[in-house]
C-alpha cells in the first residue's frame, strides 16, 4: 500500500546517536536526508519528536520533582528537538513549518488541524512540538492525536528496533519478530508497543501503526513504497 500522508514519530533518544545526552548532528543529518527523500516523492509528512534525550517528565517525577512541572519541561524539550530537525531540513532545502501546542513567539505557530493540513497541502514538512499541551500525556499519545487530526493514512513509529517482537530483542536473543499483528493480539500478548492510551486511540479509530528501524538507511522510503521492513499493527 502506498501512503500519501503520514505521521512520523521519532524518539528523542534516537537523536542522541552515540552520545549520552543531547543531539548528535550526524544522526540529525541522516534523519533529515531520509525525510527529504520521501518528501521529494510528494508524500505529505508530519513529524512529532519525543524529548527524552533532553528531559523526561516521568524521570523527573521519580526523582521527586512535581509531575506537572516535569511534564511541561518535557514538552519544551520536544520543541528544542523540533527546532533542531527543522534547522537541518531547511539546510537541506526542505520547506518546513513548526507548529506547537503552545505558541513560542518567533519560532512556532499554534497547532491546529486546519493549519497543519493547509501547510501539508502546500508541500511543507510539518513538525509538531509541545506535546498535547497538557501534562500526563506521552509523545506517543500526542503523535496519535496529531495523526488523527491531520487525517494521516498511517502512524509510523521510527525506533532503533526493526519491529515488534515477542520480547525485548535487546534483552532476549530468543525473541521472535512479528511481520503483522492485530491490535487485539497485541493486547492479549501484552506487548508494549506504546502506552495504552495511544494504542487504544489507534485501535478505536482504525489507525494502523508501522514500527520500524529508522536508523537503517532507506527504511522510511521502503515503508512509503508499501514494503514492510518492520511490523504492521492494524485491526
Amino acid at each position: 500500500m502506498n501512503y500519501n500522508r503520514i505521521l512520523l514519530k521519532l524518539s528523542g533518544e534516537a537523536l542522541m546517536g552515540e552520545k549520552q545526552y543531547g543531539i548528535d548532528p550526524g544522526r540529525l543529518c541522516d534523519y533529515a536526508a531520509e525525510i527529504k527523500a520521501v518528501s521529494n516523492k510528494g508524500v505529505q509528512i508530519a513529524i512529532v519528536i519525543g524529548g527524552g534525550n533532553i528531559f523526561r517528565g516521568l524521570q523527573g517525577s521519580s526523582e521527586g520533582m512535581d509531575r506537572v512541572q516535569g511534564d511541561y519541561m518535557g514538552m519544551l524539550a520536544t520543541v528544542i528537538n523540533s527546532l533542531a530537525l527543522q534547522g537541518e531540513l531547511e539546510k537541506q532545502g526542505v520547506k518546513t513549518t513548526l507548529l506547537s501546542s503552545f505558541q513560542i513567539g518567533p519560532v512556532t505557530e499554534l497547532m491546529s488541524s486546519r493549519r497543519a493540513i493547509e501547510y501539508l497541502e502546500q508541500g511543507k514538512v510539518v513538525i509538531i512540538g509541545g506535546g498535547t499541551g497538557n501534562p500526563y500525556f506521552t509523545t506517543d499519545t500526542t503523535s496519535v492525536l496529531r495523526g488523527l487530526e491531520i487525517k494521516a493514512d498511517v502512524f509510523l513509529k521510527g525506533t532503533r528496533v526493526d519491529g515488534v517482537y515477542t520480547a525485548d530483542p535487546e534483552k532476549d536473543s530468543n525473541a521472535v519478530k512479528f511481520e503483522t499483528i492485530t491490535f487485539e493480539e497485541a493486547y492479549t500478548k501484552q506487548l508494549k508497543i506504546m502506552d495504552l492510551t495511544a494504542f487504544t486511540m489507534c485501535r478505536e479509530n482504525n489507525f494502523p501503526i508501522i514500527v520500524f528501524d529508522m536508523n537503517t538507511e532507506g527504511n522510511l522510503m521502503k515503508v512509503i513504497a508499501g514494503e514492510n521492513p518492520g511490523t504492521l499493527v492494524s485491526n
